[in-house]
Order: structure tokens, then C-alpha cells, then sequence
């Protein structure tokens, strides 16, 4: 390989990282959203239950 071929996959590597990092972002950011969401509709089934 030439010294432009190097450098390309390099650079193909560290995108790929890049790209990794922030798809398992997105996933802690919608894992929390979801985690949330539960959380919020237990209690308010809970509250509804204790109103009744």
C-alpha cells in the first residue's frame, strides 16, 4: 500500500469509531428516555390505585 492508501484507512478507522461512539449515545440517550417513561407510568398507576 501507498502512503495514501494508509492514510485513507486510517481515516476509515477512526470514522468507524467515531460512528460507534455515537450510535451507543443514542442508545443510553433512548434506553433513559424509555427507563423514564416506565417509571413515570408506574407511578402514576400506583398513585391511581392508592386514590381509589
Amino acid at each position: 500500500m501507498n502512503e495514501t492508501d494508509k492514510e485513507i484507512k486510517e481515516r476509515d478507522i477512526a470514522i468507524a469509531g467515531n460512528e460507534s461512539k455515537q450510535q451507543t449515545t443514542s442508545s443510553i440517550r433512548v434506553s433513559v428516555w424509555a427507563i423514564g417513561v416506565a417509571v413515570m407510568l408506574g407511578l402514576g398507576f400506583f398513585g391511581w390505585l392508592l386514590a381509589r
